[in-house]
């Protein structure tokens, strides 16, 4: 027969089991926190009903073969550069901080190499989620991008 069980060590196993329970789930909402892109919807609902009208509009665009990359360029001018995109077609964006103080700035492009388009303004630094739109007068294609 081996030791006894006492209270004292049905205390150190209480203790134990909790302090696991406690370290797991601190660890769980920082992970949450930390990777919490900071889109809140108004409605649940509502978005759960418009979901596949989203996604046929991005099958929609898909199928227009358009694709953008959005660069940081200097002095603070945000540079996209597009491929499959019809000549002549507009850019816009909107800039939002991802996390932080809220702060949304609407952003315009203009035309440089065929392709090619520079914000007619600076931005400042950090991080930045780009929702940007190009439109040829009959079709629409928008994607949000992650700019540091």
């Amino acid at each position: 027969m081996g030791k006894p069980l006492t209270g004292r060590t049905i205390l150190g196993i209480f203790v134990a089991g909790f302090g696991i329970v406690f370290a797991v789930n601190f660890y769980m909402a920082s992970l949450a926190v930390g990777g919490f892109s900071g889109v809140v919807v108004k409605n649940s609902y509502v978005a759960s009903q418009e979901f596949n009208g989203w996604l046929e509009q991005a099958e929609k665009q898909d199928r227009l073969g358009w694709s953008a990359e959005v660069t940081k360029a200097q002095a603070g001018h945000f540079s996209v550069a597009t491929k499959g995109v019809p000549e002549g077609a507009a850019v816009s964006a909107t800039a939002r901080r991802p996390l932080g103080q809220p702060e949304t700035v609407d952003v315009e492009f203009t035309q440089g190499a065929p392709g090619n388009y520079v914000s007619t303004r600076p931005l400042a630094d950090g991080r930045w989620i780009v929702r940007l739109v190009i439109t040829d007068g009959v079709s629409r294609w928008i994607e949000e991008l992650h700019v540091s």
